[in-house]
């Protein structure tokens, strides 16, 4: 099975609806991260169909709850530690109506997000290389989210002066972190989670989880 086949199929699995010529540029997106990968050493996922499943189906679960649940239409995304671009720049590619930024600290990654955001033409998508908590933009965020970004304590402390009053933080995790939410540090924190949704990702099965998380 071809990459473009596995991203198809896994697309229609998941019950999404992502049109062929984002699946094109995800498609030119994941041949730039393997390439550059080798030199940069932006992922620990070598095979390119892999590549498929843990990066791009693995961000686009969550592509159907990044404005359902909220009142409003959701403008502006920041994705904290995006690294090679994940999930910020896959959902830049799928929700061009979407201003996403992406931050990482490591240079070379902030270079390569650059480099993804001008040879795919992706107007949407703004790259920060900076310490998030000494990012200080003009506009607040009405969703922030992190994939394997930090513990979802530190991902809160570090992003709370960059949250709208009734956004979302999203933390992406593997199994449900209970053993975070009963520390004495979560306990302290006036924000707990929402929801708790449990995402399907075609062709994995470890499980994976999308904690939501409202700045009430």
């Amino acid at each position: 099975m071809t990459q473009a086949e596995s991203l198809a199929a896994g697309i229609a699995e998941m019950g999404l609806s992502v049109p062929l010529e984002a699946q094109q540029k995800l498609l030119s997106y994941l041949s730039l991260l393997h390439k550059w990968n080798k030199v940069y050493n932006l992922t620990a996922v070598r095979d390119p169909l892999d590549m498929v499943t843990l990066h791009l189906l693995d961000s686009l679960s969550v592509l159907p709850y990044i404005s359902t649940t909220h009142v409003k239409e959701t403008k502006r995304l920041l994705d904290v530690g995006s690294g090679g671009g994940l999930p910020g720049i896959v959902l830049a590619i799928c929700m061009p109506d979407l201003q996403v930024t992406t931050i990482d600290t490591v240079q070379k990654k902030a270079i390569f997000m650059r480099q993804i955001k001008g040879e795919l033409g992706l107007e949407n998508l703004t790259v920060v290389h900076a310490r998030v908590e000494n990012f200080h933009p003009i506009e607040k965020f009405e969703v922030i989210i992190s994939r394997a970004f930090s513990e979802i304590v530190l991902f809160i402390k570090v992003t709370q002066h960059l949250i709208e009053k009734n956004g979302r933080w999203l933390a992406m995790k593997g199994t449900v972190p209970h053993h975070e939410f009963e520390r004495a540090e979560f306990e302290a924190l006036s924000i707990k989670p929402n929801n708790i949704i449990s995402l399907k990702v075609a062709g994995l099965e470890a499980e994976r989880h999308l904690v939501v998380l409202e700045n009430n």
